[in-house]
């Protein structure tokens, strides 16, 4: 498998070995801090406290039509000073993996609150998840620790949500311009590893599908064990538990919660491929990659 490029400061992903599937523990039944407060109809959007996440972070949009009474949660991947994998269209155009994750979350979000779901995003805009405290950004990016706050405040908000589903977007990268495809990752060491997988199988099929709808052909790199991505972890300790935060298991004073409900991560395309990047960075590009997950979710959550 090809190696994710991303800014090591920055980088929003884990690697090392896998645990074994177990039985569910006591502790990741530890509730987190705070509730979303409930907007009294017929506002949309509802904010949490502002004293846990920055401005514009893990906003519950409620169902457009009719009530599943469902709640999905969405996280764009990377924002703010985490600039995520960074690619070049063919025309020469530079961008940013935190930049297109974000369209296509909410082109997901407007698909699946038309079906009647409700649906939490992590960010609605270029900022951080986390509430920056002082020293965790240096220079405009990330500290190791201002990096591992922002994905535990996606797993926070998550659980915060109630969420019977997570998904988070991504989009790969590598130093080869020609490696392409789109992967799947599921993390196979929680007590709902079996739903993981098969979340993780409807998404990496349908948005297999809805690109091939779209016109563009994209490799099928599969589903894989988040244990086998080979991303440079944020530190020894992070490259010791193995897992990407926002899927794994709990591990004392670096994961004390994790999140509480079967989830995925998507890597659509690779944007350091042009080809990869022209469609990342176009609308209808993200509208496909959204049609895809959003069918995925749909078909995992009973249709």
């Amino acid at each position: 498998m090809a190696l994710l490029v991303l800014a090591a400061a920055t980088v929003a992903l884990l690697a090392g070995c896998s645990a074994p599937a177990r039985s569910r523990p006591s502790a990741e039944l530890a509730p987190a801090r705070g509730a979303l407060r409930q907007a009294a109809a017929p506002a949309p959007a509802v904010a949490v406290d502002p004293a846990l996440f920055a401005p514009g972070a893990c906003i519950a949009l409620a169902p457009r039509a009719g009530n599943r009474h469902q709640t999905v949660f969405l996280d764009p991947g990377h924002g703010g000073p985490d600039t995520g994998a960074v690619g070049r269209t063919t025309g020469g155009k530079t961008i940013y993996e935190r930049d297109v994750t974000l369209p296509v979350a909410l082109d997901t979000a407007a698909l699946l609150r038309r079906d009647g779901y409700r649906v939490v995003l992590s960010r609605t805009a270029g900022t951080t998840v986390t509430r920056l405290r002082p020293g965790v950004e240096s220079g405009g990016v990330f500290t190791v620790a201002g990096a591992h706050d922002d994905l535990l405040a996606r797993v926070e908000c998550a659980n915060l949500a109630h969420a019977a589903v997570l998904v988070s977007i991504h989009f790969n990268g590598d130093s080869d311009p020609s490696a392409s495809g789109a992967m799947t990752f599921y993390d196979p060491a929680r007590w709902f590893a079996a739903s993981n997988l098969h979340l993780a199988r409807l998404l990496q099929a349908d948005i297999v599908s809805a690109l091939a709808a779209g016109g563009w052909t994209a490799l099928n790199r599969g589903v894989r064990s988040d244990a086998t991505a080979d991303a440079p972890a944020l530190s020894a300790q992070g490259a010791a538990y193995g897992h990407f935060d926002v899927l794994g298991p709990r591990l004392a004073g670096y994961v004390p919660v994790p999140s509480q409900m079967p989830g995925a991560l998507v890597e659509p395309l690779f944007i350091t491929d042009p080809a990869g990047a022209d469609v990342a960075a176009g609308r209808a590009g993200h509208a496909a990659i959204a049609r895809g997950i959003a069918a995925a979710i749909g078909s995992y959550l009973g249709g």
